[in-house]
C-alpha cells in the first residue's frame, strides 16, 4: 500500500507563543489529539523533523523532542531521520475510547470555571516563561552563572548551617531576616540614594512577588495605570491580574514621556517605571522628567513603582540617584531583585516602602507564602557583610562591560545597515533597532530555528510601535558565544537585508518610539 505523506494539514498546527506551555508540549498535544481523532491516519508518513521545524517556524529540537516522546509512548514508529509514520499498532476500539475520554480532559466544565479574577490572570502575561533552563544567545536576564563564586557561597552556608539557632529554623519575620533587612538598607543609601530605614524593607521572592504585593494592595478593579510602551511584560500581568486598565505611555531617549501620560490620563492611580535602565529600551530617566513625575505623583494622589532591576551595572558615567531618593511626599514604592547581580534561583528581592505602608506590606507578605528560606537570607546577609557582594559586583561590571563591546562590535561588522544598538551602555541586554518595514517577529521566528534566542520588541509594547527590533541578552555569553551567535543571527537577517547596507552606528541614546 502507498503511503501518504500528510504534511499535517499544517494550518490546523497552531502554536502559541503567548502561552506558558512550552512549544514542544504544544506540538505534542497537537499530533497526539490528531492520531486520536484519526485526522492522521495508521501507517500515513509524517514530514521530516527539519521540514516541520521550517513549516512551524519553531528550532528543529523542538520537533525532535515531541517526536520522541510520541515515539516513546507509542504514537508514532520508525526511526526519526530515516522516515516516521503514525502507528499502525493502535486499534480502531482503542483510539475512539481514547478519543472520547480526553475530549471532556480539554474542556473547562461549568462547575469548575475560574472566577472573573482568575480568568485575568490566567490570561495576563508574565514573562517568557519558557524561557528556563541554561543560558544560550541571546537569552536576557541571565547573569554570568559560572562567574558566580559559589565555593565562597557554599562556605558561607555551611558556617550558618553550623551556628544557625533552633530559634532560626521555626518561622520568621515576614518582613524577612533582620540583619540582612540592615544590610540591603546600608547598601541602598551608599549605591542608589535611597532614603531609608531598615524597617521600611520587605523580602520577598524576587520582584515579580513585589509586583504583585504592591498592585493587589494599591489597586482596585478599574483603576487606571501609567506604563512604559513598550515595557516589561512581568509588570503588565501582574496589573491586568490586580483588574488595572492600563495605559501605555511611550518611551523616548530620556524615558517615559510624562507629558503624554498626564495627557492620556492625569488621574491615574500609579505608574510603573524602570527609570536607571529602562527595559526593554535601555535608556535612563532624564532629571527633568523625575521631578515631573514626581510632581505628578504627589499633585494627583498617584503611586510610583519604581522598578531597579539592574542598576548596578552601568559601563559610562555614574547613574542618577534613584527616584526614591528624591521623593518627599512618600509615593515611591522602590523594588530590588537578587536575581542579575548573584542568580535567579536564589529568589530573593525586596521593597522598600514608605511608613506608614509598611504594616499593610507585611500583612499583604505574610498571607502571600509567609516568609523567604531563612537560610538562604542568612547566607545573603553574611555574603553582603563579608564584602563578598561589593566585590562581585565590581568583578561583574568588567566582565559586562567587556561582553557588551564585543557584541556591539560584532553586529557593527556582520549586520552594519541591518541593526541599530541603541541602549545605553548599561544592564545585561541591548536593544538593536531594525529598519522601518523589517517584521521582529517574523525575525526572530527564523533566529530561533537556529538556535537563538532574540525576542521581538513587539512582544513587550502594548501600542505598534514605529519600527521593530530584537531585545539582546548578552551577560551570560563569553565572547566566543556572542560573537558565534550574532553570525547565525546574521544569517537569519539574510532575506530580510537591505540591498546597500553599512555598518551600523551604536549610539549611546535613543530614537522616539512614540
Amino acid at each position: 500500500m502507498a503511503k501518504r505523506s500528510s504534511f499535517l494539514t499544517l494550518a490546523a498546527i497552531d502554536l502559541d507563543r503567548g502561552k506558558s506551555i512550552p512549544l514542544h508540549r504544544q506540538l505534542y498535544y497537537r499530533l497526539s489529539n490528531a492520531i486520536l481523532t484519526r485526522r492522521l491516519a495508521p501507517g500515513m508518513r509524517l514530514p521530516p523533523t527539519r521540514a516541520l521545524a521550517a513549516e512551524l517556524g519553531v528550532s528543529r529540537n523542538t520537533v525532535v523532542n515531541t517526536f520522541e516522546q510520541l515515539l516513546a509512548e507509542g504514537y508514532i514508529e520508525g526511526k526519526v531521520g530515516s522516515g516516521t509514520f503514525v502507528s499502525r499498532a493502535l486499534p480502531d476500539h482503542v483510539l475512539q475510547v481514547r478519543a472520547k475520554s480526553d475530549a471532556p480532559a480539554r474542556a473547562m466544565p461549568a462547575s469548575v470555571a475560574l472566577s472573573k479574577r482568575g480568568a485575568i490572570i490566567a490570561a495576563a502575561p508574565a514573562s517568557h516563561w519558557q524561557d528556563f533552563g541554561g543560558p544560550r544567545a541571546f537569552r536576557t536576564g541571565v547573569p554570568a552563572l559560572d562567574e558566580f563564586p559559589f565555593g565562597v557561597w557554599r562556605q558561607l552556608a555551611n558556617k550558618c548551617w553550623r551556628t544557625l539557632s533552633r530559634e532560626a529554623l521555626a518561622y520568621g519575620e515576614p518582613a524577612g531576616y533582620q540583619p540582612l533587612r540592615q544590610a540591603i538598607a546600608a547598601y541602598l543609601g551608599a549605591s542608589r540614594g535611597v532614603r531609608c530605614d531598615p524597617d521600611q524593607v520587605i523580602v520577598v521572592a524576587g520582584s515579580q512577588q513585589a509586583l504583585d504585593l504592591a498592585a493587589r494592595l494599591l489597586l482596585d478593579a478599574g483603576d487606571v495605570v501609567w506604563t512604559e510602551d513598550p515595557g516589561y511584560r512581568g509588570a503588565h500581568g501582574a496589573l491586568r491580574a490586580a483588574g488595572a486598565r492600563l495605559v501605555p505611555v511611550p518611551v523616548d531617549a530620556e524615558g517615559l514621556r510624562v507629558d503624554v501620560g498626564v495627557a492620556k490620563a492625569s488621574n491615574a492611580r500609579l505608574a510603573y517605571v524602570t527609570p536607571s535602565h529602562q527595559y526593554p529600551m535601555g535608556v535612563t530617566l532624564s532629571l527633568a522628567r523625575r521631578l515631573t513625575l514626581l510632581e505628578w505623583a504627589q499633585r494627583s494622589n498617584a503611586w510610583i513603582l519604581e522598578d531597579d532591576y539592574d542598576s548596578e551595572y552601568r559601563y559610562a558615567g555614574r547613574p542618577l540617584t534613584a527616584l526614591q531618593g528624591l521623593d518627599n511626599a512618600n509615593r515611591v514604592i522602590y523594588i530590588g531583585t537578587f536575581s542579575k547581580v548573584l542568580f535567579p534561583g536564589l529568589r530573593l528581592g525586596y521593597l522598600v516602602v514608605p511608613p506608614h505602608l509598611v504594616d499593610a506590606f507585611i500583612a499583604a507578605r505574610a498571607m502571600a507564602d509567609r516568609q523567604s528560606p531563612v537560610l538562604d537570607q542568612v547566607v545573603l546577609a553574611e555574603f553582603i557583610a563579608e564584602g563578598f557582594f561589593a566585590r562581585h559586583l565590581r568583578r561583574m561590571r568588567t566582565l559586562y562591560a567587556e561582553r557588551r563591546a564585543t557584541l556591539v562590535d560584532a553586529i557593527a561588522r556582520e549586520l552594519g545597515g541591518m541593526l541599530e544598538i541603541i541602549s545605553e551602555e548599561a544592564g545585561l541586554h541591548v536593544l538593536a533597532q531594525l529598519p522601518k518595514g523589517v517584521d521582529d517577529r517574523t525575525l526572530s521566528r527564523r533566529a530561533a530555528m537556529r538556535n537563538i534566542e532574540a525576542l521581538p520588541l513587539a512582544d513587550y509594547a502594548l501600542a505598534r510601535q514605529a519600527r521593530g527590533g530584537l531585545v539582546l541578552g548578552y551577560a551570560a555569553l563569553t565572547e566566543r558565544e556572542i560573537r558565534e551567535g550574532v553570525r547565525q543571527l546574521a544569517l537569519a537577517c539574510l532575506p530580510a537585508r537591505p540591498r546597500h547596507s553599512h555598518h551600523v552606528n551604536a549610539t549611546h541614546g535613543a530614537t522616539n518610539t512614540s
